[in-house]
Formats: C-alpha cells, structure tokens, sequence
C-alpha cells in the first residue's frame, strides 16, 4: 500500500471512533493525558515571552489541547489573539466544533496546513505525528508555517528503547489490555490495536530530535511521563 492510501486508511479510521473518541481516551489514559496537555502548555509558555497571537493545533482531533492551550493561559494572564485546530478527519472535526465553539478549525493534514507563512507562535500536535505517514514533510510545513523564533510542541507516544521492569508494565498494558477496552468501547478493535502497532513501529525521542534539527529546529526541552508512555518535546524554530 503507497503512502498516500496509508493515509487515507488512517484517516478513515479516526473518522469511524470520533463519536466515542473523548470517552474512550479518558478510561484508557485513566485521565493522566489532562497533566501531560497542560504540562506541555506551561513549559512552552514559559519559554515563549512574545505576545501569542496564533497558536495551532495539527491533528487537534476533538479539540482537546486547544482548550489546555486557552485554560493554561488564562491562568497566568497570557492573551492568546487566535486558537486554530487543524485535522484531515471531518468527524473529529465535527465533534471539536460542538465543543468548543470559540475556536476555528480546518480540515486539512499536516503536510500542506492552510495558513501564511510565519504566521504562527506556537505549533502543537499531541499524539498525531505517530500517524502522519510523510512526518518530514510535516515537519517541514511546521517550519513554514512557525514564525523564527516560534515553538513546536510535541506530545507522543514514543518508542521505548529501555527494556526494564516498567517496559514490560507498560508493554503489557498497551498490548493486551488497552485493544480489548477500546475496541469494546469503540466498537472497533482493529482501530485499537492500530495504536500499539504504530508505537513499536515509531521512534525513540532521540530519533525526533535528530529529524527536528534537520529541518530547521533546536529541541530544547524534553520530559517523559508515565514509565515513558508519553513524551513532550519543545524545540524553537530557527
């Protein structure tokens, strides 16, 4: 299958789990995904001292980190001039509208995102650079659309290259447990076990890293959470 198919299937998939999306993370991530969002917003406002007047999210899906975007500014007094979600998935996008009804979103990928050059201070996407299949084409369009001097924040499940006592905690978890309650939740098991697939197939932190600063990017903060399921990476654009 050509990459381009790859996609698309990939797509259609996220379009068939948007309704029971919200609930089926909650109860898998047991609700710990809400710290790592907002830990992510804070670091990187910690970092950006500019005024924010666009922030974007690519593969926002329901919205969810736009609104830790707005509510971990609105805590430290920072004014956000436009909050836009970008995702190719029509449902997702449909459920993210209904939501937050404040916020603009775009149907579109993470290759060619429909926005101005350097128009953007801050460039998020949490757990969707795992499913874009041309990522350093992504990470280009990141570059394009990010001001210099703007950040990139990225939230992910990354490969573990530990193999420890929690690896196989986790590894146990993310591949016996966790297809079986989404997939009974979703109705669509094989969406399920498509997530602990593309995290054995993905790349260690280090491995984005390396293709950040090959496209334009310094990493300058990197934390693990959770038994490294979860990693955030902010670097600057260049």
């Amino acid at each position: 299958m050509n990459s381009k198919n790859r996609q698309k299937q990939i797509v259609e998939m996220f379009d068939n789990i948007a309704p029971t999306y919200d609930k089926t993370n909650r109860l898998l991530s047991m609700g710990i995904d809400i710290s790592w969002r907002k830990s992510a917003c804070d670091e990187t406002y910690k970092r950006y001292k500019k005024d924010i007047d666009l922030i974007v999210d690519v593969a926002c899906g329901t919205g969810d980190m736009m609104g830790y975007w707005k509510k971990q500014a609105n805590k430290i007094n920072r004014k956000i001039g436009k909050l836009v979600g970008v995702d190719p998935s029509c449902e997702m996008i449909k459920v993210a509208k209904k939501k937050f009804v404040q916020f603009e979103f775009i149907i579109g990928d993470a290759g060619t995102i429909p926005l101005k050059d350097k128009s953007a201070d801050i460039l998020s996407i949490s757990y969707g650079i795992r499913n874009v299949i041309e990522r350093k084409d992504a990470f280009k369009e990141f570059a394009r659309v990010l001001k210099t001097g703007g950040y990139l924040v990225i939230l992910e499940f990354t490969k573990d290259d530990k193999k420890g006592f929690f690896f196989k905690i986790k590894e146990f978890y993310i591949n016996k447990l966790l297809p079986k309650i989404g997939g009974f939740i979703s109705k669509n098991r094989d969406a399920y076990e498509y997530l602990p697939n593309s995290i054995d197939g993905f790349l260690t932190a280090k491995m984005i890293e390396k293709e950040l600063d090959d496209t334009g990017f310094s990493t300058e903060f990197v934390k693990s959470f959770s038994m490294n399921i979860s990693t955030l990476i902010i670097a600057k654009k260049r």
